[in-house]
């Protein structure tokens, strides 16, 4: 079996970064997608806060273009699906895929996380209408607006503090009669004259008949009582989902995402994280590619470590 120096797992942005560094570095890397390449990014309407495109770019354009370049570069890429990981005797890793298995020195796990949906009437049909999972991307469309956060935790309050600064109101929509982030949050929030905690309440439906988010109907739990606020937009903030259940008896996870150092090492030698599959407290495109250009950084270094040990391999 060819043994590769590194193999990336996952064709979104942070993948495909992660091939490019490491082909740079001139390791012996290939890159394993599932299907469609592009990750998160390419359900991004619009995005605007990308250093180098003033306009704007499209998400799908972004990533396509991202993985067009890893192309250039000469990365190659496995189309199949990573479903274990398992350390050989001779300090390989193995990774078991839906087809052949692979066999490599080091690992970059880069298989993103996606947003935890309401599941709820409207949601899908004005995504980026009105409907965004993050306040740091599109926070700014909403200056001068109402808007309303959906959680409790500490990733809803703050991105509620932050629309707090934008938006001329903002409704916290959260399912409870307390809120689960921390004291110093809430206290900041509950002090804040355009904020208002709409409690024991949870979103029913997202309405839009004219093509953007207008309404949102409102139910409480309990009771069932039925309630409507008119917004122009809807923050949700109630998680993200890592699907990391293959790694679980391999990595330390916390919250069931993969925890690295700050040279995205995970718990076993060898094997790195970069982007949104990793526990961090910020998932963006641009710091999912600085992760990305690390974990390559730190995989090199790993490479050159190895094989100097290993001289007869």
């Amino acid at each position: 079996m060819h043994v590769r120096d590194t193999l990336i797992i996952g064709g979104g942005v942070a993948g495909c970064t992660a091939a490019m560094y490491a082909t740079r570095y001139g390791l012996d890397a290939a890159l394993i997608e599932m299907l469609a390449p592009g990750g998160q990014a390419t359900t991004a309407t619009t995005i605007e806060n990308y250093p180098g495109f003033p306009e704007g770019i499209k998400g799908p354009e972004l990533a396509m273009r991202v993985h067009q370049q890893a192309k250039n570069v000469g990365v190659e890429f496995i189309t199949a699906e990573a479903t274990a990981l398992t350390a050989g005797d001779d300090g390989h890793w193995l990774i078991a895929t839906n087809k052949e298995p692979l066999e490599t020195i080091s690992i970059i796990i880069a298989t993103g996380a996606f947003p935890r949906s309401l599941m709820v009437p409207g949601e899908k049909e004005l995504r980026g209408k009105g409907v965004s999972y993050c306040a740091t991307c599109d926070g700014f469309f909403y200056r001068g607006q109402t808007v309303a956060v959906v959680g409790g935790g500490n990733s809803a309050i703050e991105e509620a503090l932050y629309l707090s600064e934008i938006a001329e109101k903002v409704y916290v929509i959260h399912r409870r009669d307390a809120l689960r982030a921390d004291s110093y949050l809430q206290e900041r929030l509950l002090s804040k004259p355009n904020v208002e905690v709409l409690w024991n309440t949870v979103v029913t439906a997202i309405q839009g008949p004219g093509g953007l988010v207008e309404r949102l109907e409102l139910e409480n739990p309990h009771t069932h009582e039925p309630n409507s606020i008119e917004v122009n937009g809807i923050f949700i903030a109630v998680g993200h989902i890592a699907k990391t259940e293959w790694l679980a008896d391999t990595l330390q996870l916390e919250e069931g995402f993969i925890v690295t150092d700050s040279l995205m090492r995970t718990s076993k030698p060898g094997i790195f994280a970069c982007g949104d599959i990793r526990n961090t407290p910020l998932r963006q495109i641009a710091t999912a590619v600085g992760d990305a250009a690390i974990a390559a950084f730190a995989a090199h270094g790993y490479v050159g470590q190895w094989k100097a040990e290993h001289p007869e391999t």
